[in-house]
């Protein structure tokens, strides 16, 4: 036996129809804000002059309630790269001044002793760094020894002279330094020279090499005395200071 229920019909909504409670609507999502963009796209804030506006500007006052200073007003006016020195000249070398002292070495009969009163020790790295050229092209790495020797007789001949000369003793470390260095030019000269030179011909290689270091025996003696007070009555024992440090170096250029 069957059983009937009632069922109400059931009615959908056709699409075209506005109205009606249980119509959804489709919601689309917002725009994010943007906000307005200027006219021009330069950047507002970038374009305004530097050297105006410091000109413009009044000087701030300080703590204390003074007026501080703008850093055009030390110099007298605005800084350009033609009014600093060049480059060298700041880092004290002086290509002239090394090319006058180097030249009067070459004549050790005519020493130009006015030139060596301003000591530097820029032309005494050049000629050690020739030195030390010329001894690697003859297959010897002395770069450290050479450098060592160096310092180890500009210290020797200023001790040896300070000792001699006493009280009227007046000759520094870097004067001392700075003519042991320019003075080692003949030594370079014989590295260069040697060269050429067979190893077998040693006779001629120590004469050669006596040669050259009386050369700059005579200019390193010449230099230290005219330079310095005290020295002129131990000019003897001077040239022989002399002659040791510069024999050192010749036997490195021959052995």
């Amino acid at each position: 036996m069957t059983k009937d229920f009632a069922v109400p019909p059931v009615v959908f909504p056709s699409g075209g129809s506005s109205g009606g409670a249980n119509v959804q609507q489709r919601r689309f999502p917002a725009t994010p804000f943007q906000p307005p963009r200027p006219s021009s796209s330069a950047i507002p804030f970038m374009s305004f002059d530097i050297g105006s506006a410091a000109a413009s500007s009044a000087t701030p006052a300080g703590p204390f309630g003074g007026t501080i200073a703008s850093s055009s007003s030390f110099g007298g006016g605005s800084a350009s790269f033609e009014d600093e020195e060049p480059l060298l000249d700041e880092l004290g070398i002086h290509p002239d001044q090394i090319w006058k002292k180097t030249r009067s070495i070459l004549n050790p009969f005519r020493i130009n002793q006015a030139v060596h009163k301003d000591s530097d020790l820029s032309g005494p790295i050049f000629l050690y760094l020739a030195l030390c050229l010329f001894q690697l092209l003859a297959g010897k790495i002395q770069f450290g020894v050479i450098l060592g020797w160096i310092v180890v007789s500009s210290i020797f001949l200023y001790v040896v002279f300070n000792m001699l000369a006493g009280r009227n003793g007046n000759l520094n470390l870097h004067t001392c330094t700075s003519l042991v260095g320019y003075c080692l030019l003949p030594v370079v000269i014989l590295s260069a020279v040697s060269l050429f030179v067979p190893q077998g011909a040693g006779p001629v290689r120590f004469v050669l090499a006596a040669l050259f270091v009386l050369w700059s025996t005579r200019a390193c003696s010449t230099l230290v005395v005219s330079l310095a007070d005290g020295g002129e009555e131990h000019r003897g024992l001077i040239a022989y200071a002399c002659f040791l440090i510069y024999t050192l170096f010749s036997l490195l250029v021959i052995f």
